[in-house]
């Protein structure tokens, strides 16, 4: 038993408990979606105790998640299971699609603006406006949201969610030749601080150095697990409020680049043993559980 890595696990979650509704979430991405996405309370249970969340705080958890929409449940008997509902996968699968690919968006020179229209309820502006910055746009006149790098897809898919189609002008705009107007570029200092989401990541860095050294030897497979998600619900907090700036508008040197790279050493070092534990869990209560699928090795660039 690793009890320096013992001693770093109480430390974090003495000085940085999770919340158990959002560490709920980062469980069911990272380690239960792989599997197909089901789990029985039981496992959950089993899961989510070393991280000081008992049998109450977790069945409200999954008791809310689920009036919000993410996770449907299901009773057999005495018992019940969760698992992410039809609507959500998406949401998900796009949330974690950031979280494990590399920082790599590049710029072509033009920007997605979405222009809001009359049309649109006061609620509906709000709902929109929560959604894009969701997304990592930035308002940046009234009415106007924009990002350098819009994904095109993930923005019908909000659209879609939000029932918004063909209420707001989508569109792409590029400087204009001959025609001396700021350059483009300007419009990331005017619509994003970059300054808290560079710290945040400054501080992912300091936090989990030391595990390089403290993962070498004598590492059990719960421990392994437990590293792995406080390695991802940390990172999917600092990442989930990086608008995801394409790289040649963004400063030097930007930590985003080297945070992702510990990431991604810890994980692979930590991933393993982590599925032996949550395979071994969730076969408790459901013994065909599914193997990990093909994609799950495929998060930061392949996993060896």
């Amino acid at each position: 038993m690793n009890n320096d890595l013992n001693d770093w696990i109480d430390r974090f979650l003495t000085e940085e408990p999770p919340r158990s509704k959002s560490l709920v979430m980062t469980i069911f991405g990272d380690a239960i979606v792989p599997h197909g996405g089901l789990a029985w309370l039981g496992s959950l249970i089993e899961l989510l105790a070393p991280f000081g969340v008992n049998d109450r705080l977790l069945r409200t958890s999954v008791f809310r998640l689920a009036q919000e929409g993410w996770l449907v449940s299901q009773r057999d008997g005495r018992r019940s299971n969760y698992t992410i509902t039809p609507a959500a996968v998406q949401r998900f699968a796009r949330a974690y699609r950031r979280v494990y690919a590399p920082p790599s968006v590049h710029w072509h020179g033009s920007w997605t603006f979405v222009l809001g229209t009359n049309a649109l309820s006061p609620a509906e502006r709000a709902s929109l406006r929560k959604e894009l910055l969701w997304e990592g746009y930035s308002v940046v006149a009234p009415g106007i949201a924009g990002h350098p790098a819009g994904n095109a897809e993930a923005l019908d898919d909000l659209l879609a969610r939000l029932d918004m189609r063909g209420k707001v002008y989508v569109v792409q705009a590029a400087q204009l030749p001959g025609v001396q107007g700021k350059p483009l570029a300007d419009l990331i200092a005017e619509g994003w601080d970059l300054s808290e989401v560079a710290a945040g990541y400054e501080r992912f860095i300091d936090r989990f150095a030391p595990l390089r050294s403290l993962l070498a030897a004598d590492l059990s497979p719960q421990q392994a697990f437990i590293v792995r998600t406080l390695l991802i619900h940390a990172y999917r907090r600092v990442q989930l409020h990086d608008p995801q700036l394409p790289v040649e508008l963004l400063p030097e040197p930007w930590p985003g680049a080297a945070a992702y790279d510990l990431a991604r050493e810890l994980y692979r070092l930590t991933h393993a043993l982590a599925g032996e534990h949550v395979l071994a869990t969730l076969q408790r209560e459901q013994a065909d559980i599914a193997a990990a699928a093909p994609a799950f090795f495929e998060r930061f660039g392949g996993l060896t």
